[in-house]
């Protein structure tokens, strides 16, 4: 790696305040005056690419997942996309959890700026995506039934009613001859959308409990929290209380 080279790019003005380390074997680390919102340094290193002199490669050995890790994950298969759309619409790659660009040495600081922006993004998925990972919520809800829930029979986007396609049922599951009505909510709209189709289904005296799953039944407006008590069997304030719950709840309500 020709380190003078190196220097030379980033010695322009935009540049102010870029600073190179030999602080590992196999590369230099990058000082450069972009944080975390904590104020923590961006971590950045530099290694020869394999793509020849005339390039070089920014990496991070691994540090922003190590980050991210502390606060978020990426146990479902949405998270898992959102995370690899941050990557791929930036160029960068991810070998075995470090991440990675190769670019001109000449256009190194453009390269370092873009690099720097997509280890933030990373880093702050749970923020910066925040309603893309809010609306998460029915995928992670549709991988936990699909996945845990199986002896009950789960079958997606029923309609109980005939002629009546507009009351629909987000799942259905199925205990001893039993049939569980089972909505994911998330926000008031759709708390009043249940809480209408729970209605409709009584006076239609179908045979059923209901199942509600919130997002965050705390986030929502009051009427709507009020509506969805007085119709709804059995609520889940969050998602992981109905994972915690859900199977011993199906047990008791058809013993």
């Amino acid at each position: 790696m020709d380190i003078n080279r190196i220097r030379t790019s980033l010695s322009g003005r935009m540049a102010d305040g870029f600073d190179i380390y030999r602080r590992r074997e196999d590369g230099y680390q990058l000082v450069v005056p972009i944080c975390h919102e904590d104020g923590d340094m961006v971590d950045m290193y530099l290694q020869d690419s394999p793509r020849g002199e005339a390039y070089i490669r920014i990496c991070d050995f691994g540090m922003a997942l190590m980050r991210l890790s502390y606060s978020y994950d990426l146990e479902t298969e949405t998270r898992q996309r959102i995370f690899d759309d941050i990557l791929i619409n930036n160029r960068v790659e991810n070998d075995g959890g470090t991440l990675w660009i190769d670019v001109p040495v000449r256009r190194l600081y453009e390269g370092v700026m873009q690099f720097a922006g997509c280890v933030q993004k990373v880093c702050n998925m749970r923020y910066w995506a925040r309603e893309t990972v809010r609306s998460a919520f029915y995928d992670d809800l549709s991988d936990y039934i699909t996945s845990n829930l199986q002896p009950y029979s789960p079958a997606a986007s029923q309609t109980p009613m005939p002629n009546a396609e507009v009351f629909s049922v987000d799942w259905t599951l199925t205990n001893k001859k039993r049939d569980f009505y089972l909505f994911g909510v998330l926000g008031n709209d759709k708390a009043k959308n249940v809480a209408i189709t729970l209605l409709e289904f009584q006076k239609a005296s179908l045979p059923f409990i209901s199942l509600v799953v919130h997002q965050d039944m705390e986030g929502l407006g009051r009427r709507e929290r009020q509506y969805l008590t007085r119709n709804a069997d059995r609520q889940y304030p969050l998602l992981d209380d109905f994972k915690e719950s859900v199977v011993a709840d199906l047990r008791r309500l058809t013993a």
